[in-house]
């Protein structure tokens, strides 16, 4: 059945306007890309904007010879997927009881998870705390306070409940334990919504950089993020932009913009792989009780 012309001139109006902030999306990072990839005197003069003028590679090649890069990098690579690992364990650990209606005090429990969205410590009783743990200028200072967000744990828990409860019954009569009833059943079934979560864990470990700057003074632990705002923000590097007349190789605004492109690339990467997971995920995560 052919649709009707007011019909086809509301999807025109609602492809144009998709298209159209998704070209305001998309500027940014194209400007910041040619930004890279550009000679110093096209960035000095303000003539780079979508596309690359005079291309060049000199500002990746002084970067990937940076060590201080590459250590970054495998910081930030380590966190995210030590990250990842500890947040769905424990976000999956805590979800599965609290999923379960029968549950003595789960309301109780569900509250106090609700309270932490709303109310937190604070920066100096959390610095405070690490401090009397020794966690500070560790790994650990970066991975556990942000073990379980309440957030993700909720959608996850709205995902298990939308599993029959005659599966775990069947299990139950087949005397599986509630750790195999997880693990064997609950996990494989919510793949989508276990993928989407760790897109969410993975994005906010790979970009948070405050706590870091706040716990982390050893610069052997500093994450990417932190190495990226020393030099856009601070202008703290140990890259050489000169040759040996003392003329610059490429203009700072060229290294800050291939720092930029070096940081997002992994993310970019990585998400086509789970897109097809992430609506799905989603929705089934938000149905209510």
């Amino acid at each position: 059945m052919r649709a009707s012309l007011s019909a086809r001139m509301g999807h025109l109006t609602n492809y144009s306007l998709l298209a159209l902030l998704g070209c305001m999306t998309l500027f940014p990072l194209l400007h910041v890309l040619a930004q890279s990839l550009s000679s110093q005197t096209a960035v000095v003069s303000n003539q780079v904007t979508v596309y690359p003028i005079d291309f060049q590679m000199e500002a990746y090649r002084l970067l990937f010879n940076d060590s201080a890069f590459y250590q970054a990098f495998g910081i930030s690579i380590l966190r995210t997927i030590a990250g990842v690992v500890i947040n769905m364990t424990l976000t999956c650990l805590m979800a599965y009881p609290l999923s379960r209606r029968r549950l003595a005090g789960r309301s109780v429990v569900m509250n106090m998870v609700i309270f932490t969205m709303l109310f937190q410590g604070g920066l100096i009783p959390s610095f405070l705390l690490l401090k009397e743990l020794s966690m500070l200028d560790t790994m650990w200072s970066l991975l556990l306070p942000s073990a379980v967000s309440a957030f993700n744990l909720i959608l996850l828990k709205n995902f298990f409940q939308s599993v029959p409860d005659s599966m775990e019954e069947s299990a139950k009569i087949d005397g599986a334990s509630h750790g195999s009833i997880l693990f064997r059943i609950y996990v494989p079934l919510s793949m989508p919504a276990m993928a989407t979560l760790s897109l969410f864990y993975a994005v906010m470990h790979w970009n948070t950089y405050f706590d870091a700057v706040m716990y982390i003074n050893n610069p052997k632990l500093i994450p990417l993020q932190v190495y990226l705002r020393n030099i856009i923000v601070l202008n703290d590097s140990n890259i050489d932009m000169t040759n040996l007349t003392g003329l610059f190789l490429v203009a700072p605004e060229t290294l800050k913009a291939a720092t930029i492109i070096a940081s997002v690339l992994p993310m970019i990467v990585i998400y086509p792989f789970v897109q097809r997971f992430f609506v799905k995920g989603v929705m089934l995560g938000a149905v209510k009780e």
